[in-house]
């Protein structure tokens, strides 16, 4: 597999994969969120899920974290996720930081970074000190409860967390929803910054122009099903895509 001039792959092998769906399907009783998606992560790739509200993206972080039933099949490092409780993929690196952020309020900044780091007690100083020099204004509130912080400190306190987790797959769930342009280009800096750190991350993602910035492939999501994928460079080019999500 040829890669380019900073080390990724510049075509993809399923085989080599670090996630993998097949057939992927997920119902909420007679509702079908999720119908039937095929896709594959490689190592160190950005694979971004874009779409909008409602589409099925957190229905899909949910399913390959291990947090929600699913027909068909999903395999992390070529095992089935079915197959192993949500707390031992997080153990395995299969980190899930989700939309809502998940954090404790009425807790610290720094005790909040500790809870990310429960099931991996190695080596804490040196993942707190990425992630501090991830998001500088961390470490300033380190003493601030969660509860008090901006959405966009938030943000990067719940990405921060879940990098004391020591990821090898980190799926993060619309990161960039709600947050000013300022912390956005926060969150872009650390996204590259995390890929280069070797983590392989799926961006699930309504900021189209934001993810086609990050990822190596793309797959629109709409109604459940893929309704076009390929890399940023090809997708920037599709009619329909330039109507309904980058304003023409």
């Amino acid at each position: 597999m040829s890669t380019d001039a900073e080390g990724r792959s510049s075509a993809t092998d399923p085989e080599r994969a670090v996630l993998r769906a097949e057939d992927l399907r997920v119902s909420y009783g007679e509702v079908a969120a999720l119908r039937g998606l095929d896709f594959h992560v490689e190592e160190r790739e950005i694979v971004a899920i874009i779409g909008p509200n409602g589409a099925g993206k957190s229905t899909l972080a949910d399913a390959v974290s291990g947090h929600l039933p699913y027909e068909g099949s999903v395999s992390y490092r070529g095992r089935e996720v079915a197959d192993s409780r949500a707390s031992d993929l997080v153990s395995r690196g299969l980190i899930h930081c989700t939309e809502t952020r998940d954090l404790f309020g009425y807790m610290s900044v720094d005790d909040n970074l500790d809870l990310g780091a429960y099931r991996h007690r190695d080596d804490l100083d040196g993942r707190r000190e990425f992630v501090y020099d991830l998001f500088p204004t961390l470490e300033e509130r380190a003493d601030q409860n969660a509860r008090t912080m901006s959405g966009g400190e938030q943000q990067m306190l719940a990405i921060g967390r879940a990098l004391m987790s020591d990821p090898d797959l980190l799926l993060l769930d619309e990161p960039t929803l709600g947050l000013a342009p300022v912390v956005l280009d926060d969150i872009s800096d650390g996204i590259e910054e995390i890929r280069d750190a070797g983590v392989t991350v799926v961006l699930c993602e309504q900021n189209v122009t934001f993810a086609m910035d990050h990822a190596d492939r793309i797959f629109l999501l709409e109604n459940g099903r893929f309704e076009r994928k390929g890399t940023p460079e090809t997708l920037r080019g599709d009619e329909y895509i330039r109507e309904a999500y980058l304003g023409g």
